[in-house]
């Protein structure tokens, strides 16, 4: 309000300095595309995965047996699944909440089939002892 009533009465107006316009850098090309990758990093994980296919496929060629061939050829294919999640889904790179969303249900279900399984012997334990044929 000083300074309109300055003008309108004719004096000088002060001076106002602008402030240079800020140079912002030009975006990389990489940036218009999202996020790009080193190729070696896939060629990394694509051996890896091949790799672990070889070791999963070995456990048969060894003619591994019972709980150990079913640990074996778990963990192996757990393994794949981390890789492809982590590189190929971009995993590795997202926000933890994110993680935790995706990653979260699917070990809600493991823990449950797990109880499932648990209670599952005890019923069929129970059944053999209960209706069993008396001696």
């Amino acid at each position: 309000m000083d300074m309109e009533m300055e003008l309108t009465s004719g004096g000088a107006a002060p001076a106002v300095e602008h402030a240079a316009p800020a140079k912002t850098p030009a975006p990389a090309p990489a940036a218009a595309h999202g996020q790009q990758h080193p190729i070696w990093l896939y060629l990394v994980v694509w051996t890896a995965l091949f790799i672990l296919s070889a070791c999963s496929y070995l456990v048969d060629y060894f003619d591994f047996h019972g709980y150990l061939r079913w640990f074996l050829i778990v963990l192996f294919m757990m393994m794949k699944a981390s890789l492809i999640v982590a590189i190929f889904m971009h995993m590795a790179w997202e926000r933890l909440a994110l993680v935790i969303a995706i990653l979260l249900p699917p070990l809600a279900v493991l823990v449950l089939m797990a109880m499932m399984a648990v209670e599952a012997d005890y019923t069929n334990l129970s059944r053999l002892i209960f209706f069993a044929a008396a001696p």
